[in-house]
């Protein structure tokens, strides 16, 4: 009897953990420099992260690039993102999906975060960010006035493993010529190859 009902109390302990390790999913990026493990959130934010699996699954993220590191010079450093995918390539892209704001989601920019990068909400495809520290000022703030700050980006994951690959891609070189407007003297000047990106083990 008390073996049936310590059995049972286990169970409930458990439960809550294993259902949500159901709602992640390992993807890991092969990348030049090293391995990236990142648990996309399923269920939380199922739109953006079946995206993002779709690009995995049908390999359109083989061979494309990190291309891009964000340097902040404000906060604990090291501060920005890095940014990497299909860069419109006519023949990896997918239709745009649906703009997820993190208000709705509950997944923030924290660090390690991965994001999808936009033009206007609705515009995502095959480019994302991960951010090297906490960026707020990325999430939804539907209290704003401006469109953009209300919508903010669509945050669907986070890195579990490469870190230390992440900041090598971040403190690689840039090349002070290359990009346009605001992004001028972010474009990494050797990009980064991401020579494939696969299904990981389940997340634990």
């Amino acid at each position: 009897m008390f073996k049936r009902f310590a059995l049972a109390l286990l169970a409930l302990i458990l439960l809550p953990a294993a259902a949500h390790a159901q709602t992640l999913t390992n993807v890991v990026l092969h990348t030049e420099l090293g391995d990236i493990v990142i648990a996309l959130e399923t269920e939380r934010a199922p739109i953006t992260a079946a995206n993002f699996l779709r690009y995995v699954d049908e390999k359109r993220l083989d061979g494309t690039v990190f291309y891009r590191a964000m340097r902040l010079d404000w906060g604990e450093q090291p501060n920005g993102l890095i940014q990497g995918g299909a860069q419109n390539e006519p023949s990896r892209l997918l239709p745009p999906i649906a703009h997820e704001p993190t208000d709705q989601t509950g997944v923030k920019h924290g660090v390690g975060a991965i994001s999808m990068a936009r033009l206007e909400p609705g515009t995502a495809t095959g480019d994302f960010s991960i951010m090297l520290a906490p960026q707020p000022g990325l999430d939804a703030d539907p209290t704003s006035d401006d469109p953009e700050l209300r919508a903010g980006y669509a945050a669907f994951g986070h890195v579990v493993e490469g870190m230390d690959v992440v900041r090598a891609i971040f403190d690689a070189p840039v090349d002070p010529d290359k990009g346009e407007g605001w992004m001028k003297g972010q474009m990494l000047a050797n990009p980064v190859k991401i020579v494939s990106a696969g299904r990981a083990d389940p997340a634990s």
